[in-house]
């Protein structure tokens, strides 16, 4: 016998399934990544009409079935309608979307990439900061959830956690002025460094909110878009749409 249980989540993606029904897979708190099946969502008056869309935030009621599950009730505290009806906000929300649920693992403790995807919808729609800047924040903070951030706390060649001013794509870290010389590495400053290193160390309550100077801001969004894409080799669809 099914028991129905209650997942905090958001939708990242919705299909439509036959003539009323839609597909939605949720990234949850409790159980990771899941596909549920939201029954007569596409008719009107259903009570998952408007919750079985990307972006709706909330408790979801479901059982599981053998192989998915079915989604019978919602309480959405967040639709982000805001951001959803704004095209170029939209663009970097569904791009957010995507990086959330090619990350997301089934069977998970998501609840640090679920409160960072929630955190980064809310920062987008406010507009509290430059929207290259958000990505930027977002990607690099996904590497540290990931556990694959670089080393910038000390020199990859001696350990030296002084005169860390260059930073390795070859050696995916921070090089010091010592090393450089033969390591190789690109000159870093120590204002974008101790950006990169806040990002990773700083809890997500209080990810965005620092403030950076034309100049650094550009060297911090330029490394970290660099590093990101280059690493990580999936090409991610919604990337198409913010140029």
């Amino acid at each position: 016998m099914a028991f129905n249980i209650v997942l905090t989540g958001m939708v990242l993606q919705a299909t439509p399934v036959g003539d009323y029904d839609k597909r939605i897979v949720i990234l949850t708190k409790e159980r990771g990544l899941i596909t549920a099946f939201a029954k007569g969502a596409r008719r009107s008056g259903n009570q998952m009409l408007a919750a079985a869309n990307p972006f709706a935030f909330g408790q979801f009621e479901v059982y599981q079935g053998k192989n998915s599950y079915t989604a019978v009730k919602a309480d959405i505290s967040n639709y982000f309608r805001d951001m959803a009806n704004d095209f170029d906000k939209a663009c970097y929300g569904y791009y957010f979307l995507e990086m959330a649920e090619y990350y997301g693992q089934e069977n998970a403790d998501e609840s640090e990439r679920l409160l960072l995807l929630y955190q980064t919808c809310r920062v987008l729609e406010q507009e509290v900061m430059p929207r290259d800047l958000i990505r930027a924040i977002y990607e690099w903070k996904t590497l540290a959830i990931n556990g694959e951030y670089p080393n910038i706390y000390e020199c990859r060649v001696c350990g030296k956690k002084e005169k860390l001013h260059f930073f390795s794509d070859r050696l995916q870290g921070c090089v010091c002025s010592d090393c450089q010389p033969k390591a190789g590495g690109f000159g870093v400053s120590d204002s974008a460094l101790y950006a990169l290193q806040y990002v990773i160390s700083s809890s997500i309550q209080k990810l965005y909110s620092f403030k950076l100077t034309d100049d650094v801001q550009r060297e911090f969004i330029e490394l970290v878009i660099t590093y990101f894409h280059k690493y990580e080799n999936h090409e991610f669809k919604s990337l198409d749409f913010l140029g």
